[in-house]
């Protein structure tokens, strides 16, 4: 069964962050509100977590998971990044967009698209999952917490609970969390192409 934490929005409770961070690290599943929709999270190297998530939203190996990362350094170290792409990073980040890069080989083959090597890459603008991501030291692999035949993502921390508390391992509740879910962009391409439309902003990608 899930653990529910409920933490401040703004300041959530050191307390609890590690507590959760435990639960990721031992190879829980949790998840957690972001400043777009809620999204499940594991550890990068976890096969069992990441197979759960799959699981969970009943998606295969061609689905595009996120590397949730506090900075733009972490970006870095994942994703192939050259001048034009960091600028544009830099001018949006933190914030509710998702960008499809080309991974390194510092991340598992399993992880990244099969044929494109690629992976989704995001800095969130929410102290929550900025807050686990500080303490656990490393990104997380994310996915919008949108369950097979929902048409929108989950935002209630109650009823995720209550549909997922024996898949699982953690909820945590920080108040209202949105239901649009990021802006995707794929950058691997000579200019950004438009992938979704979400939460984030086209104007500022050159995108409207």
């Amino acid at each position: 069964m899930a653990q529910f934490f409920s933490v401040h929005p703004a300041q959530p409770q050191a307390r609890l962050i590690h507590q959760a961070v435990e639960i990721i690290r031992d190879g829980g599943v949790a998840a957690f509100p972001t400043d777009a929709a809620y999204s499940l999270g594991c550890r990068i190297g976890d096969a069992d977590a990441v197979a759960r998530i799959r699981a969970i939203r009943e998606v295969d190996e061609r689905h595009h998971f996120t590397l949730m990362c506090r900075d733009l350094s972490e970006i870095a170290t994942y994703a192939r990044v050259d001048n034009m792409q960091f600028r544009l990073l830099k001018a949006v980040t933190p914030g509710s967009y998702t960008f499809i890069l080309e991974g390194t080989k510092e991340l598992p083959r399993r992880i990244l698209h099969p044929k494109r090597k690629t992976i989704g890459l995001r800095v969130p603008d929410h102290p929550v999952p900025l807050a686990l991501l500080g303490e656990l030291n490393e990104p997380m692999l994310t996915s919008t917490l949108v369950l097979p035949g929902d048409e929108m993502p989950l935002n209630d921390a109650e009823e995720i609970r209550g549909r997922l508390e024996r898949r699982i391992d953690l909820v945590i509740e920080a108040g209202a969390c949105g239901l649009e879910m990021t802006t995707v962009v794929d950058l691997t391409g000579p200019v950004p192409v438009l992938v979704r439309a979400g939460r984030g902003p086209l104007e500022p990608l050159g995108l409207e």
